[in-house]
């Protein structure tokens, strides 16, 4: 599972437009939209420093997070936020209303563990990661934080493919039409050391 949910607390923005947008930045809250559900979207504000926090805390695009919009409770997935490109500091969050029977997509990192386990990398070859995500449509209640990539027993030439990855029940890749390449384990320019160092320790 992803991480823990969150609650923000919310105002609904009568005023939109860049002139009300601004204002509510300079009082400390950023503008943003919870659309979706086949309902109309509705325009609110957050607290900048809430959510700066939580974008920064990692995993804020794929946990599933409760907006109080004036006592009225609404689960939401972050679908978009922008960044000020000169300071920074958040401007604006797009949120996709979800339920329990959501289907949603989003895109999971991917982690790799036991790179000294593979005889490729120890002999000198090079990790080429293709893919930092894959895109995934799953259940908003079965979003995993992470996907996982042994590199266990991996030697240079191998590749791993969104086949070789254990995806959560029900979860499948946007990507169907092809087994896609996740990552490579590739010579390094100067070529493989013949016998990788610590190998009689192994």
């Amino acid at each position: 599972m992803s991480h823990a949910s969150y609650e923000l607390k919310a105002e609904t923005r009568e005023r939109v437009g860049k002139g009300s947008s601004r204002e509510l930045r300079r009082n400390g809250l950023i503008p943003a939209v919870i659309y979706g559900d086949k309902q109309a979207p509705l325009s609110i504000a957050l607290s900048t420093k809430e959510v700066t926090m939580k974008i920064h805390a990692g995993g804020f695009m794929t946990t599933v997070a409760t907006i109080d919009v004036n006592g009225e409770k609404i689960r939401v997935l972050p679908k978009d936020y922008q960044l000020d490109p000169v300071r920074d500091f958040t401007m604006h969050v797009d949120f996709l209303r979800v339920s329990k029977d959501s289907q949603v997509t989003v895109a999971v990192p991917v982690h790799f563990e036991n790179e000294e386990k593979s005889p490729g990398l120890k002999a000198g070859g090079v990790l080429n990661i293709v893919r930092h995500d894959v895109e995934l449509n799953v259940s908003a209640n079965d979003i995993p934080e992470f996907l996982t990539v042994d590199l266990s027993g991996l030697k240079v030439g191998d590749a791993i493919h969104i086949s070789n990855i254990k995806l959560p029940k029900g979860a499948t890749p946007v990507i169907t039409d092809r087994d896609f390449t996740i990552a490579t384990i590739v010579a390094p320019a100067g070529g493989v050391k013949e016998e990788a160092e610590g190998e009689a320790e192994a």
